[in-house]
């Protein structure tokens, strides 16, 4: 019903906003990494939205991006799964963290985030497999087996999600499993 929303922002108090539009206040519910991107208040802003309505109250998402606000979609259709606890996992994780998880089948990555035990993590996993993943915001690099084989490597080790990329993005194209967590590790190592 409401799709986008166009006014200026008015306040900001986390993880809800007030957006003006023309005389019009609008409380939205935002997650953590559209908060972050907001303008300043009494700036201009605009924002995807999504309206969900339910027995007892009228409640309105907002999204700085399409892909965040799909993600949001199909996450809100798995059962045991809220527009709350989404904008939970959406907030701990950015879309294409969560469409790598995804893709890897990483349930370790979804139960760091507030909210979301072993159970609704195995669920995510399941039935987003292909709904959300390669096509939504994934890096290239999770794009051939080997790379994946030697980031699940990295993330094993300990290394973090960003260390893990840094030195999948340092790796020739067509490196083997062995050889490519071995030049990973050299080039952690510096």
């Amino acid at each position: 019903m409401i799709g986008k929303l166009t006014g200026t922002l008015l306040e900001k108090n986390p993880p809800e906003v007030l957006v003006d539009c023309n005389g019009v206040g609008y409380e939205v519910n935002v997650p953590m990494s559209t908060f972050y991107n907001l303008p300043g208040v009494g700036e201009r802003v605009s924002l995807l939205t999504q309206f969900i309505v339910r027995e007892d109250a009228q409640l309105l998402y907002g999204f700085a991006t399409a892909q965040e606000r799909q993600a949001f979609r199909e996450l809100i259709k798995i059962s045991g799964v809220g527009p709350r606890t989404a904008l939970s996992i959406l907030s701990g994780m950015g879309v294409a963290d969560l469409a790598q998880a995804i893709t890897l089948q990483e349930a370790g990555r979804l139960i760091k985030v507030p909210g979301i035990g072993k159970k609704t993590a195995e669920r995510l996993l399941l039935e987003l497999k292909g709904k959300l993943g390669a096509d939504i915001g994934a890096p290239a690099h999770a794009a051939s087996d080997a790379q994946a084989d030697i980031l699940q490597a990295l993330l094993a080790l300990g290394y973090s999600d960003k260390e893990a990329a840094s030195a999948l993005k340092a790796l020739p194209a067509d490196v083997g499993v062995s050889e490519g967590i071995k030049l990973a590790l050299k080039t952690l190592a510096r």
